[in-house]
């Protein structure tokens, strides 16, 4: 065990843990922050996107060892008052089915977005193409995506 110090959506944190521990499961197990969620475990399916120094990260295949001293944002850190205009262009739109990859789409959606404001179909698809979502709801992500740019759509 080792300690690591931690700096979650704005706040500083602590933890006694094995340096490979997956940084999902220090979010989850360790400090209760359970919006994140557990997909796949290999990486693949996006459910566990964390925001790390702004750009979205698998949290599951990312040990804690290598977050130690990063500015990390999780879904429950996206917004600092309300909802954010991408979270209101996905209940506009209608995004979730299941519901289940939804924090991954959102947090890889705004890391996204970031960096490019007003993008363009092809741009979002190749954004987004590593967040699987088994309800087929990549229309609606386009078009969700596209609002909170100012697109309307």
């Amino acid at each position: 065990m080792s300690e690591f110090a931690l700096k979650i959506n704005g706040s500083d944190h602590k933890v006694d843990v094995a340096p490979d521990t997956p940084l999902l499961w220090v979010l989850r197990d360790t400090l209760q922050m359970t919006g994140t969620k557990f997909g796949c475990g290999a990486g693949l399916c996006g459910a566990c996107t964390v925001h790390v120094e702004g750009n979205a990260t698998r949290s599951c295949s990312m040990p804690v060892s290598q977050a130690s001293g990063k500015s990390i944002t999780t879904i429950e850190g996206l917004s600092g008052n309300g909802l954010t205009a991408l979270q209101q262009a996905w209940i506009a739109e209608e995004v979730p089915q299941c519901g289940y990859c939804q924090v991954g789409q959102i947090m890889t959606a705004a890391a996204f977005l970031a960096k490019t404001p007003h993008p363009t179909d092809d741009q979002i698809t190749q954004a987004m193409a590593g967040n699987i979502c088994r309800c087929g709801t990549y229309d609606r992500i386009r078009k969700a995506i596209h609002r909170a740019a100012g697109g309307g759509q």
